[in-house]
């Protein structure tokens, strides 16, 4: 005998097994393979949350991790198990300390002098959509999963939004529990 044949369970009375033999499990065991959610196996859910008055980097990363989906139980890193989300009112966020000043946008056409730079107050002026857009989509993965990801983001500068026929629940709401075999298709 190597000292695990015959071990019992003082509490239980029960007999154990060693750990790497899994011929007798358990009752009270707990699952010995992690799950991994499929495509379209987990149901995509809208959220709607209203940017009036969040900061911008806090609110884009609670939407990062919506979109991504590591809120749920079921996060599979491979798969889209995130939830698709509505931005409203996304002139009225706010960037703390002189950030509207300092912070610029920048973007290069490829060619020289093709640097295009903007402050934060001014893209805030002229599209609103743009800076929150752009806060939350450069927390997102890069490659072919995280620009999936960026099409379930919708930003609106208003307070209407285009997507009542998704009935979007409000983003403070628990997302809705993982049921095997109830999802769409990618």
């Amino acid at each position: 005998m190597n000292g695990w044949d015959a071990r019992v369970n003082v509490s239980s009375g029960r007999t154990l097994s060693h750990p790497l033999n899994a011929s007798s499990p358990s009752d009270d065991a707990m699952p010995r393979q992690t799950f991994l959610a499929k495509p379209g196996e987990v149901k995509t859910v809208w959220r709607h949350i209203d940017a009036n008055g969040k900061t911008l980097g806090r609110l884009a990363t609670e939407v990062a991790t919506a979109l991504m989906g590591k809120h749920r139980p079921e996060y599979t890193p491979h798969v889209i198990t995130g939830d698709a989300v509505i931005i409203t009112n996304a002139a009225k966020v706010v960037l703390t300390g002189r950030k509207l000043d300092q912070k610029t946008l920048r973007r290069w056409s490829g060619y020289p002098g093709g640097l295009k730079v903007k402050s934060y107050r001014e893209l805030m002026d002229t599209n609103p959509e743009r800076v929150v857009f752009q806060a939350v989509i450069r927390m997102l993965p890069r490659g072919r999963l995280g620009r999936e990801m960026t099409t379930r983001l919708r930003v609106f500068a208003g307070t209407e939004h285009t997507h009542t026929a998704q009935s979007p629940i409000a983003f403070d709401t628990p997302s809705a529990p993982h049921t095997p075999g109830t999802g769409e298709k990618n």
